[in-house]
């Protein structure tokens, strides 16, 4: 018997059995295929008479419609510091913060100085991610920036300066952090004080530029990973599932073991449990 050769770019594809047409369903399922070779099978697909080459020809359609989507999507994210490195500004910093409403844990805050060939397919504001999204784009975002440094603002340091001003500490540490003050800070809708870098407020900023999605989803994993070690040391309370945020089940707990060292006793429904 016969074995077929893999069906390479730009040939047609045969009409004499499916074999080539299985192969090729199988190189589409591949995640890495770039555009340039998805639509270097449509044509050929095109002229196939077969029922199965048509559906795979609408599926190329379908993800290639997709990916130039999710192009324009990050040339929109990427705008606003685009914008900055077009005026010679060239250490962007984009700074988040994560834990401003759970009754435990730390506020934390991240700064990131993204490159300008930066490669970051599916970012976005941390909020909109999955938890595996989120991991995979932190390890990219880690291996790619220039600088990043993330900080924390204790609970015991929220209760005494008030949750608003900690995350504002947060994020002044984090810029501080980088080392070498960046030429310009984007800021997620707040202004950061005691910074000497001139810097702009965007409000939903983690859903408007890419340095500070960036931050948001560094902040994040960040901060979820401390909860989760916070777990093991305070077990009970269930910190790994619900990350120190309100759910019933955390305030099912602080009333039966009452307050642990990293709960916020300024926050009500621990100060009711103190």
């Amino acid at each position: 018997m016969t074995r077929r050769p893999p069906l390479a770019p730009g040939r047609p594809v045969p009409r004499d059995g499916s074999a080539p047409l299985a192969a090729l369903r199988a190189r589409l399922a591949e995640a890495a295929l770039d555009e340039e070779e998805l639509a270097t099978w449509l044509a050929p697909l095109r002229r196939d008479p077969r029922a199965g080459a048509r559906v795979l020809a609408t599926a190329i359609e379908r993800r290639l419609a997709r990916s130039r989507a999710e192009v324009a999507r990050l040339a929109r994210l990427f705008a606003p510091t685009a914008a900055l490195w077009a005026q010679g500004r060239g250490a962007v910093a984009g700074v988040d913060e994560v834990g401003m409403g759970p009754l435990a844990g730390p506020v934390v805050a991240a700064a990131v100085v993204l490159p300008r060939d930066a490669r970051l397919p599916g970012l976005d504001d941390s909020k909109r991610l999955t938890p595996s999204a989120r991991a995979a784009l932190d390890g990219a975002i880690r291996a790619q920036a220039l600088v990043l440094h993330v900080a924390e603002v204790s609970a015991a340091e929220v209760d005494r300066l008030n949750v608003y001003r900690a995350g504002l500490e947060a994020m002044r540490r984090a810029v501080i952090g980088l080392g070498r003050a960046p030429d310009h800070v984007l800021v997620d809708a707040r202004t950061i004080p005691g910074i000497g870098s001139p810097q702009s407020a965007l409000v939903g900023g983690d859903a408007r530029d890419a340095s500070i999605a960036a931050a948001s989803i560094v902040a994040k994993v960040h901060r979820d990973a401390w909860m989760e070690r916070l777990d093991a040391l305070h077990p009970g309370y269930g910190f790994a599932a619900h990350k120190g945020y309100s759910t019933p089940e955390h305030v099912a707990a602080l009333r039966r073991l009452g307050p642990c060292a990293e709960h916020r006793r300024s926050f009500a429904p621990v100060g009711a449990c103190s």
